[in-house]
């Protein structure tokens, strides 16, 4: 074997050790880790990282049931939805990179997913760059481009490998080839792809996607809204507060046609 090839197969086998620490739970809990700045093209955003404690033994956007299925939108963000539900919507606005996107999506990632199988809520995933040094910012453009190259079908899963796969800080991780070693695990195979990881060609999709979270306000991380509106810790942290505060949004969204609320035909 190589040194490239030994070297090669050391990247992978660091991926995998990583993916089966977290599986295990070993990273317990997470703390407030940034007090910083958030640039994008003119807009300047102040940002606070708050990151959310996270119960032992938890697993990225654990959720055994079905997914509702997953759009890619103009915009390049990937809308998760039944059929015919357009509201209330739940937008969340993260970077692969960070840990408190992390904690989130362990507390509340499978909340997500049961909200848009279950026809309650449509969910919009929004990656974008949050972080500004390196390798941080690196780590985290890599990963949104990546993001951005997978296809809408497998998108949800390659996610939540993302997560699973988050490299310390300080630490030079999400490299191309893990990129594409992450995806082929859950199904995202191929040169086209391979070829859009490798060579970074949805970069100006990730400056997009960054520019957009300036214009629309997001001002700390993990930033989730409903209809538009920036979710309180409360929602942050709790599912059952989540669910409930979908089902009131629920109940204030106009009925399709006179009858049900978003969803509930789709859900009886």
């Amino acid at each position: 074997m190589s040194m490239a090839e030994q070297e090669e197969s050391a990247r992978h086998r660091h991926v995998d050790e990583r993916a089966n620490a977290y599986a295990r739970g070993r990273r317990r809990r997470a703390l407030v880790v940034l007090l910083g700045a958030l640039a994008v093209t003119a807009t300047a955003v102040a940002l606070v990282v708050v990151v959310l404690g996270r119960d032992d033994g938890t697993r990225v956007g654990e959720y055994k049931g079905a997914l509702a299925p997953a759009v890619r939108q103009p915009d390049g963000s990937v809308a998760m939805a039944r059929p015919g539900v357009t509201a209330p919507v739940l937008e969340l606005y993260e970077d692969f990179q960070c840990p408190a996107c992390l904690a989130l999506e362990e507390r509340q990632g499978g909340t997500l997913k049961e909200l848009a199988a279950q026809g309650r809520a449509k969910v919009v995933y929004r990656p974008f760059q949050l972080f500004q040094q390196d390798p941080l910012m690196s780590n985290s453009r890599r990963a949104a481009n990546a993001a951005l190259c997978a296809p809408a079908d497998r998108w949800v899963k390659y996610h939540d490998a993302l997560y699973a796969n988050q490299p310390a800080e300080g630490e030079i991780g999400f490299t191309e080839p893990e990129l594409i070693k992450l995806a082929a695990q859950v199904g995202v195979t191929g040169a086209e792809f391979a070829d859009c990881v490798s060579g970074q060609r949805m970069m100006e999709g990730v400056d997009q996607s960054s520019a957009h979270a300036g214009r629309v306000g997001v001002n700390s991380t993990p930033y989730l809204a409903l209809d538009g509106r920036k979710a309180g810790d409360d929602l942050l942290g709790s599912p059952d507060a989540l669910r409930e505060a979908v089902a009131g949004a629920r109940m204030d969204a106009p009925a399709p046609h006179g009858g049900n609320a978003p969803g509930d035909a789709a859900t009886r």
